[in-house]
């Protein structure tokens, strides 16, 4: 469960008050403020604040809480809200010594937010321990890592914090590291991928945050990897999971199975990467590695037809005055008129446009993972299928049908991006090769 810091509890408390609301009505409110980060991060909620609320009220709604329990909730939420949305604390002050009857004008100011995505931009009660971390998510930052891998490495070197009750990071040996690890091991009885993500964080934080190494890693205990048999699905099983997919998760589906796509390739695709006429997609990977798919041809004119959908989304948008969508990184200042551009527009973009506090300016935003993993579900429930379904099953059913269709392993490889053919040799475990071993002069084929 996410607990909330002491600052947070501070803030939120005083800004309660300040509301003038019931006492009795605070440690309810600060239960519920605490049940929606916790939801927020339990299923990656991010977007407009207005839609994660949304969402939160619909979760509590599905759990049975009463209309009176749910009222309560989206007013101590939209109470967090307001006070993220809040001046500094001198500002607040000549607002409350203020004349009644005269509003303040509105101010444009950066969002202050307790809730962090990355784990490294909270504050903790040793300023060693953030700077230390300040200086690592820079080394990470500077080699153009991702937010993923930003968020997991913050957060384990919390944890390791954590664990270590501040001790001075200067103090911190290689036996911390083989103490931590062990407690996970033995008393969590984490999984060996779980251990070696720890340590694979540990070591970046002692290389890149400390500037020092581990010592002698052969004393440090490594999980040793099981063979893991990924799950496949027939095309009957996916044919039955797509007749029970509402649009456009359906699509979301096909384009998974069709072209072997990662969740969030699938998501973050955007109308420029389809070449129809050329009858290619491209595909912006994990570790900022493209590749080229073939275009099904089954689905082509589903395609085509989502393009004109989002065309015409796009140009309501403009028309209502929004600023068109996010682009990554530096690249909006870069091409400030971009962002207005339809060949930037998501292929599957989100219903509800997100607002930037800093500039007031409103764009939209990619389908969310949550909504394709809340559709999918049930989906798979209803369809009958005995089998643990997630997004990414359908890329391992991509591959392995390939393999069954006598394609060669490279070529399975190439297209799924894999930087390690041994990767993608875990797909021979599922199926039977029936790939010809024996070698022939070319003379004979």
């Amino acid at each position: 469960m996410f607990q909330l810091p002491d600052q947070l509890t501070t803030q939120y408390r005083e800004h309660f008050v300040a509301k003038g609301i019931k006492g009795e009505l605070l440690e309810e409110y600060l239960k519920w403020l605490r049940f929606f980060l916790d939801f927020c991060e339990k299923y990656k909620i991010d977007g407009l604040d207005t839609d994660r609320l949304r969402r939160f009220i619909q979760k509590l709604k599905e759990k049975n809480q009463s209309e009176d329990q749910r009222r309560r909730a989206y007013h101590a939420v939209s109470l967090y809200f307001d006070m993220l949305t809040s001046d500094n604390s001198s500002e607040k002050s000549a607002e409350m010594t203020a004349e009644p009857g005269i509003q303040k004008p509105a101010v444009s100011v950066a969002r202050k937010s307790f809730y962090s995505e990355v784990g490294y931009q909270e504050r903790s009660d040793s300023p060693e321990w953030d700077a230390v971390l300040e200086t690592m998510a820079g080394e990470i930052k500077v080699r153009h890592y991702s937010r993923k891998t930003l968020k997991t490495y913050a957060n384990w070197s919390r944890k390791f914090q954590r664990f270590l009750a501040n001790k001075s990071p200067q103090e911190l040996t290689g036996d911390d590291v083989k103490l931590y690890l062990t407690h996970l091991a033995v008393t969590c009885k984490v999984a060996s991928a779980t251990q070696n993500q720890a340590f694979n964080s540990l070591l970046f934080f002692y290389r890149y945050g400390l500037k020092r190494e581990f010592g002698e890693l052969r004393d440090v205990p490594r999980a040793k990897k099981s063979l893991y048999v990924p799950v496949v699905l027939s095309r009957p099983e996916i044919d039955a999971i797509l007749a029970q997919l509402s649009y456009p998760f359906d699509l979301v589906v096909k384009l998974l199975f069709g072209c072997g796509l990662r969740q969030f390739e699938c998501l973050q695709l955007r109308v420029r990467d389809f070449n129809f006429d050329a009858g290619i997609l491209t595909i912006h990977g994990k570790g900022k590695k493209d590749r080229t798919v073939p275009i099904p041809e089954a689905i082509r004119p589903e395609l085509q037809a989502q393009i004109k959908a989002v065309g015409e989304l796009h140009d309501r948008d403009l028309a209502a005055g929004y600023d068109g969508v996010f682009l990554d990184d530096a690249v909006e200042k870069k091409y400030p008129k971009a962002p207005k551009e339809f060949v930037h527009q998501w292929f599957f973009p989100q219903k509800n446009l997100t607002t930037v506090q800093e500039t007031g300016q409103r764009r939209r935003w990619h389908l969310h993972e949550s909504e394709l993993q809340e559709a999918l579900y049930p989906a798979v429930r209803k369809a009958k299928i005995p089998k643990r379904v997630t997004s990414h099953t359908f890329r391992h059913s991509f591959a392995t049908h390939l393999l069954q269709a006598n394609y060669d392993v490279r070529t399975i490889q190439k297209l799924l991006g894999h930087s390690s053919l041994k990767t993608t040799m875990i797909y021979t475990h599922c199926v039977p090769v029936r790939t010809i071993q024996e070698p022939k002069s070319p003379l004979d084929l």
